[in-house]
């Protein structure tokens, strides 16, 4: 019984660039041994192709005017691709691109997948480049109409089939396929060993390009698996950061707190360019207190820009409405009058149940009053001198976080063999930071739940 053939289909796309709408597709099917048939077309994006496009490319607004949609051609491609693993120089992109446009005409697009970049890299190891265009020179392969998607198929089909020739090919090929195998989900220039050397710990990661310069920062609790989060991501943005990473370095944490304050800094100092879209900073909203016209003391809060002498500052309401609950419990105080209930008459809230009846006239507006006031004095001078402790970056290791007269000063790393009398012993283990807008953020909403403080006057000498 003869062996059934495995069917490759290489395929290239051009595309609007912004949205990746399809302008061209290129699609030669191949049996292993030569090409067995093609499909070559213009594609109608409906959408504006921008000049720069036009620029690299050569396909305009004119020149796809009467061409068919993707929905026009959508079985054309099926047809070809059936039973057939897809091939591309960057397979991510490719792939994605045509799936997302089937997607957008509700069918399901699933092939398996080979990237020749990646088959490049493994089989010819070497090359200072394996952009298509330079690895086509390396190997003495015709490239005629560059960025245009059947010039480069062609020249995609030609590479492959100097891969399918080599002594490896079968089992390099058989491993890529493996389903637990991540060769076809890694950016093309990013060697496995880079990937594989990454750990699952706490930490921040740094995506860089070709040229070893920093294009994006992130943090993680399990670094591993956030970075190939990136790496199934279909968005636009991943798409072209996976394009440009070559290589990905790592700084473990310890913990998540410190991961995240790692990250603030990194990208102030490294100004990504991945970094720079990055969400609009949430509005503050700020705690203050006021006394009403009983002279019942209230601790309520709004926006920061409408808030009057504001006595904390928080990056969420989340946060802030939670610290209030804190005080609230802390200091038994009433929900109403800490504006955490509002409209009522008297406060009836579903966790905070030990107010002592100033809003029912069982208890005087003095006595209430004093204990507002400890809770306003806890608020001043609390978080002033803390040291937070956090896990260590290993089992033999502590990490700390340093706040003095109420300033992020850094965080540290102290093996725990380390004999810590006073807050001087810190100094040498800290890693300076800049305080920032973020770090105050992070560092409020992680002090409204965080368990293993100290204030830093336990480690000072008494005098």
């Amino acid at each position: 019984m003869a062996k059934t053939k495995v069917i490759y289909t290489i395929i290239d796309v051009e595309t609007t660039g912004r949205g990746n709408k399809i302008t061209e597709i290129s699609i030669f099917k191949h049996d292993g041994e030569q090409v067995i048939d093609e499909f070559t077309s213009l594609v109608n994006p409906e959408a504006l192709i921008p000049d720069y496009i036009t620029a690299l490319t050569g396909i305009d607004n004119a020149m796809v005017a009467n061409a068919p949609t993707f929905s026009d051609i959508a079985q054309d491609i099926l047809d070809i691709t059936k039973d057939s693993i897809f091939v591309a120089h960057n397979v991510n992109f490719d792939y994605n691109v045509i799936r997302n446009e089937f997607k957008a005409i509700d069918i399901d697009f699933r092939r398996k997948k080979l990237c020749t970049v990646r088959l490049s890299r493994s089989l010819f190891p070497g090359f200072r480049s394996y952009s298509l265009g330079k690895l086509c020179n390396s190997l003495n392969i015709d490239l005629v109409d560059r960025h245009r998607a059947r010039g480069d198929a062609e020249a995609t089909t030609i590479l492959f089939e100097q891969i399918l020739a080599h002594q490896y090919s079968k089992k390099t090929i058989a491993s890529f396929l493996k389903k637990n195998s991540k060769e076809a989900t890694l950016p093309p220039h990013l060697e496995s060993q880079v990937f594989n050397d990454i750990p699952n710990a706490p930490g921040i990661y740094y995506f860089k390009n070709k040229k070893g310069k920093i294009i994006y920062v992130g943090k993680a609790i399990n670094l591993k698996k956030r970075v190939l989060g990136h790496f199934y991501d279909k968005s636009d943005k991943e798409l072209n950061l996976c394009r440009e990473t070559a290589d990905i370095d790592f700084e473990l944490s310890g913990s998540d707190l410190i991961a995240r304050l790692m990250e603030d800094a990194a990208i102030k100092h490294h100004f990504p360019i991945y970094n720079r879209a990055a969400k609009r900073p949430p509005k503050p909203y700020a705690i203050f207190s006021y006394e009403d016209r009983r002279g019942v003391i209230h601790l309520a809060f709004n926006t920061l820009k409408a808030t009057p002498n504001p006595l904390q500052v928080f990056h969420s309401i989340r946060d802030c409405r939670l610290y209030l609950e804190q005080i609230c419990e802390q200091f038994e105080l009433c929900p109403k009058y800490c504006h955490l209930q509002e409209s009522v008459w008297t406060c009836s809230h579903y966790k905070l149940t030990n107010c002592k009846g100033v809003c029912r006239d069982e208890e005087s507006v003095m006595n209430y009053n004093e204990r507002v006031n400890l809770a306003l004095n806890h608020i001043h001078s609390s978080n002033e001198n803390l040291i937070l402790k956090e896990k260590g970056r290993n089992i033999e290791e502590e990490a700390f976080i340093l706040i003095k007269n109420g300033a992020y000063l850094g965080y540290g790393f102290i093996e725990k063999s380390e004999q810590i009398v006073h807050s001087i012993d810190l100094e040498r283990f800290l890693i300076p930071q800049k305080e920032t807008a973020e770090t105050n953020g992070i560092l409020k909403s992680a002090l409204i739940t965080h368990k293993n403080r100290v204030q830093l006057e336990t480690y000072s000498d008494t005098e």
